[in-house]
């Protein structure tokens, strides 16, 4: 199906799954979507599975929008406390499309988890409380990872939300990123496990290869022990002293073990001036998500610079990781969310688009494992093949015989538009655009700042975690917000917030800022942590520092 045909097919108003191979142009087809919907004022809930596929489409994630968050179930009391959150029922009140990029790496257990949410706040049993729903993605991706506990993770089609939808297909087959026929063809034989004895020999040209200096290509390694060992070595390489970073915890232990093994983040993060990093944890306004990568433009004990390869320089600040019950904070951990990045997992490529990369497939122990690999590069000039198993271009058959499936129903549904009258085609679009789109423009009420919406859940009394629970964003980013409006209104009271700290610890904290010193007119923040030690947060520091005149 072309994507002209596919477009005509979401602009009707049917629920879709657009497929594919890497490069057929799944998300420049949703972003063409997205902007003729945008364009006729309709609001549509952009999603994905995982931070880094959100981003490329400015959207979040489907746990974040939905209000899932992290949950591998739903009891009764978890759904009335969803519903109690005012900002969720005017997000579901006002989407009429949702859709959901990389759905490859969705659980099919929690696909139903949203389902169940939306049904819930639509009051209507109707497949997702009635909205038009479009899947993307490619079901030959490495399947869901599930945490240690959870139940089995399945591919979504599996689940009774995709099976009661039944959304139609739309499998792309042109092609617009690898501009090499020769690599193309080694892809679709992959793709469509018919490997033969010339693929394998064109594969083989790429054996030793050493990239030139200035292309140093990503590494990527099937298992966590080798790209822990590469980038090692490469840190070592660099000149200058090495810096420590330790993560911090409180709270009930086995669940901070639970969150530190959760965490891309290492529990000691080693770095140095130059070291490539990957940020592990999503940041929208900071401008960085699980997956974005940098450089190191300065590391010591009061903090971390990166520029990341766009050319945005970030001051890193510690992240947190919570586990939380009924709104109270069970335990935490806190790292900077970053990690070293010479090189990555197949795992951790997913969703990737690169120049080149060295590949070392010789331990694949997955079915996709080499086709998802392989499909990040352009070209095979681009390809540094270190090494090579039999599992490595191997596919799962469940997965073959799917695609073969939706390929056969695709060719049906192209086959039922190109049947249909032109006239007809427009009548229908037309019929869902009125249905969906508001009548009339509303005169559009001005829109308040981020740091305006902070402030105004302060003003209402609401506390840090609160306030970070209903925006979607971490306390770091609130506090950043809290310093600002400081900056603008000196008058304003910051005690209430910091209640949360005991008054003890609270003057501890006071005396260290004080002795630490000012900069710029604010009390430095290291010279006291460095003071009080451990057993004090970054985040407490800086509320306690906004109560200081």
């Amino acid at each position: 199906m072309t994507q002209k045909e596919a477009l005509d097919i979401l602009k009707m108003g049917h629920n879709a799954f657009i497929t594919g191979p890497a490069g057929s142009g799944k998300t420049h087809l949703l972003n063409e979507y997205i902007n003729y919907l945008k364009n006729n004022d309709v609001e549509v809930g952009i999603t994905a599975a995982t931070g880094i596929a959100a981003s490329h489409m400015c959207g979040q994630t489907i746990h974040a929008w939905s209000g899932l968050g992290i949950r591998d179930s739903l009891s009764p009391y978890d759904l009335e406390s969803l519903e109690e959150k005012p900002y969720l029922w005017k997000r579901f009140e006002r989407a009429k499309v949702l859709i959901i990029d990389e759905i490859s790496m969705l659980h099919h257990f929690r696909l139903d988890l949203v389902e169940q949410i939306l049904r819930s706040f639509k009051r209507n049993n109707l497949p997702f409380g009635g909205l038009q729903v479009i899947f993307c993605g490619d079901f030959f991706q490495l399947p869901p990872v599930s945490r240690m506990g959870e139940r089995e993770a399945l591919f979504a089609y599996h689940s009774e939300s995709w099976k009661n939808l039944s959304p139609k297909i739309c499998y792309l087959n042109e092609q617009h990123r690898q501009n090499d026929e020769s690599f193309l063809e080694i892809l679709n034989s992959i793709r469509e496990n018919n490997v033969s004895s010339e693929i394998i020999k064109k594969l083989k040209t790429r054996f030793g290869k050493e990239p030139k200096e200035e292309e140093k290509p990503t590494k990527i390694y099937t298992h966590n022990a080798n790209v822990d060992e590469e980038n090692e070595k490469e840190l070592q390489k660099l000149p200058g002293k090495v810096f420590e970073y330790e993560m911090t915890n409180k709270g009930q232990e086995f669940l901070a073990t639970t969150l530190k093994k959760g965490c891309l983040s290492p529990e000691i993060l080693r770095l140095k001036k130059n070291a490539r990093v990957m940020f592990t944890k999503n940041n929208f306004e900071e401008g960085y998500v699980n997956g974005t990568q940098g450089i190191v433009t300065s590391c010591d004990s009061s903090g971390i610079m990166v520029r990341t390869t766009k050319g945005k320089i970030i001051n890193v600040l510690p992240a947190t990781w919570v586990i939380e019950e009924d709104g109270k904070i069970k335990a935490q951990i806190g790292q900077y969310p970053l990690r070293l990045a010479w090189a990555i997992t197949v795992h951790k490529s997913q969703g990737m688009s690169l120049d080149c990369a060295q590949i070392d497939l010789s331990r694949a122990f997955e079915n996709g494992m080499g086709y998802v690999a392989l499909s990040r590069i352009r070209s095979l000039e681009g390809l540094f093949l270190a090494g090579l198993n039999d599992v490595a271009l191997k596919m799962d058959e469940e997965v073959l015989d799917f695609d073969r499936q939706f390929s056969d129903r695709s060719l049906e549904h192209g086959e039922e538009l190109r049947n249909m009258d032109l006239d007809i085609i427009k009548e229908k679009q037309g019929e869902f655009l009125n249905k969906i789109s508001p009548h009339g423009k509303k005169i559009k009420k001005k829109k308040l700042t981020t740091y305006e919406i902070t402030k105004k859940m302060l003003d209402e009394g609401k506390t840090l975690l609160e306030i970070s629970v209903e925006r979607d964003l971490n306390t770091g980013t609130i506090l950043d917000h809290c310093e600002k409006i400081r900056l603008t209104n000196p008058e304003f009271d910051f005690s209430k917030l910091a209640k949360i700290i005991s008054s003890a610890r609270q003057n501890k904290i006071k005396e260290a800022l004080i002795k630490g010193g000012k900069e710029g007119g604010k009390y430095l923040l290291s010279p006291a942590k460095n003071k009080l030690g451990a057993g004090f947060s970054f985040e407490d520091i800086r509320l306690v520092r906004l109560t200081i005149d």
